[in-house]
């Protein structure tokens, strides 16, 4: 008898769980945000992101398991949309290359490393805002800076408000990840044609070099209304080198 195979028959196992927990993550996201009734409690309403999302050290918010909750929640469906179709992509051809217990290591590597990059260095920058604010000021921020942001408001001066979004504003998304998985792409395939818009033709290796030069420009410029953490891209690029370089150097290909 004909059995007529899934949409999902020719994915891998680890992309294909990894494409299911993240949607499913997002659609418990958005259910707990509009608001659900349990018996007793009546209607429960919170923000999924806002606890498993990733904080800097030194947030009350702060907690571990947060290294790897966050590379599985998202802000919106753009976000996720865009990651999963770049884990879709280069995922498949990764974990048959690899295999699924090597690949979902490279894919939790690159994600953790992409977020302790990136808490590393707030952190850093929250230090020294916070030294250089008024210890009332640090205080408010630390206390009710997350209900302002929330609101969608800000301090008005510029140290503070940084300092605020630096403790109080949870990083989320796979993007981490996903960079490292196009930069094992680059230097694993580095001679295959990645189209641009679909239309344009650029080898890997020069569209992996290109990318990177960009969020390294768009990190430097430090724009006040970019919420892209650019340095957790550049994390996930840099983890996912060392890592193949690893592998290559005790030939663990």
């Amino acid at each position: 008898m004909y059995r007529q195979r899934s949409i999902f028959s020719n994915i891998p196992s680890v992309v294909k769980n990894l494409l299911i927990i993240n949607a499913l993550a997002f659609f418990a996201m958005y259910i707990f945000s509009q608001g659900v009734n349990i018996p007793g409690l009546g209607l429960v309403r919170f923000d999924l992101n806002v606890i498993l999302g990733l904080y800097t050290p030194g947030s009350e918010h702060f907690k571990f398991f947060q290294y790897i909750s966050y590379m599985f929640m998202h802000g919106n469906l753009t976000h996720i949309f865009f990651n999963m179709f770049a884990v879709f992509m280069f995922g498949r051809i990764l974990e048959r290359t690899w295999g699924p217990h090597k690949f979902l290591f490279y894919y939790l590597v690159t994600g953790i490393g992409a977020g302790l990059l990136y808490v590393m260095v707030g952190f850093i920058r929250a230090k020294l805002l916070a030294a250089s604010l008024p210890p009332t000021l640090v205080n408010d921020i630390y206390v009710h800076g997350q209900s302002i942001l929330f609101s969608n408001k800000n301090y008005v001066d510029s140290g503070a408000a940084s300092l605020n979004l630096l403790v109080n504003m949870p990083m989320v998304g796979a993007s981490g990840a996903v960079f490292g998985l196009l930069l094992a792409f680059g230097m694993m395939f580095p001679d295959e044609y990645i189209y641009l818009y679909m239309l344009v033709p650029v080898k890997a290796k020069y569209f992996v070099m290109g990318y990177g030069g960009l969020e390294i420009y768009l990190m430097l410029q430090n724009n006040p209304g970019d919420n892209v953490a650019h340095l957790a891209h550049l994390g996930g690029m840099l983890f996912g080198f060392i890592l193949i370089r690893l592998w290559r150097k005790r030939n663990i290909y």
